[in-house]
């Protein structure tokens, strides 16, 4: 993982910068603690998923509930390849609204933000796109944002053929704002954050049967399997994003979209997607 990234898989925060402290107190001096106890604070506050090794853990209920170890970034496997996940029972109460009526007729995508859409990072970066105040414990932190070469157009062209949803495990207090910064054409109908995450094994998943809309239209734009575990044939996978501005994942995936667009449903074309 690059240690510059804001971005951090959490599964229990409070109970994980404990442990980590205590390891600490026994093994390294004051100012080490220190450092690691910030970014304890840091890894609270926004989420991204690194682990891509989703397989389940062998059933033990006398181990920790942390997760596995986060491994370092890397390309995220197949769809095909990600175990799929029996899925809970739909909420009585779905997650969006009713759909508006400009977007009857369309299907819905589900588009994450970190590494996907931008890349976030409280190291200075030069040439951020954005900067945005973020308090953690009572301290201003600057968050400093870059854009994916070409998201402008992309997300333009997204919210001409779909009902556009952001879903992020990222807590609202950052997403939100970049969000506005991002989104200068009101292509997102809905910000979905971490708190309408199913918290599964480790991941914070993102359930695509509480979302309210026929699964059948529903695709999920997303740089890691572990949120799409519960229903991978509903997803485009990418590339994780970070600074390479000669990146033309997103362009080029336009006119997959288009086609996409004019099916009756998604199943048959992301299937072939996935084989290829």
């Amino acid at each position: 993982m690059d240690h510059t990234s804001i971005i951090t898989q959490v599964s229990n925060p409070k109970e994980e910068e404990i442990i980590s402290l205590n390891q600490e107190k026994a093994s390294q001096s004051n100012s080490s603690l220190k450092k690691q106890r910030n970014r304890g604070i840091f890894s609270t506050f926004l989420c991204c998923f690194r682990n891509y090794n989703v397989e389940p853990p062998a059933a033990n209920t006398n181990t920790s509930s942390l997760p596995p170890p986060v491994e370092e970034n890397g390309s995220p496997p197949k769809c095909d390849q990600v175990q799929v996940i029996p899925v809970p029972s739909p909420p009585a109460k779905y997650l969006l609204p009713e759909m508006i009526i400009s977007d009857y007729g369309k299907k819905c995508v589900v588009i994450d933000l970190d590494e996907t859409l931008v890349h976030s990072s409280f190291k200075p970066i030069n040439n951020a796109d954005f900067i945005v105040p973020v308090e953690i414990d009572g301290i201003v932190h600057q968050v400093y944002v870059l854009k994916r070469p070409h998201v402008d157009e992309f997300l333009q062209k997204m919210g001409e053929l779909f009902e556009c949803v952001l879903f992020t495990a990222s807590l609202a207090k950052y997403a939100d704002p970049v969000a506005d910064l991002l989104d200068q054409w009101g292509v997102f109908r809905a910000r979905l954050f971490r708190e309408s995450c199913v918290f599964h094994r480790g991941n914070y998943v993102k359930d695509l049967s509480r979302l309210g809309r026929k699964l059948s239209n529903v695709i999920i734009v997303d740089n890691s399997p572990a949120s799409y575990i519960f229903h991978p044939e509903n997803a485009v996978p990418v590339q994780s994003w970070f600074d390479d501005m000669n990146d033309t994942e997103l362009l080029d995936l336009l006119p997959f979209f288009e086609g996409l667009s004019k099916e009756e449903e998604v199943y048959g074309v992301l299937q072939n997607l996935r084989s290829r």
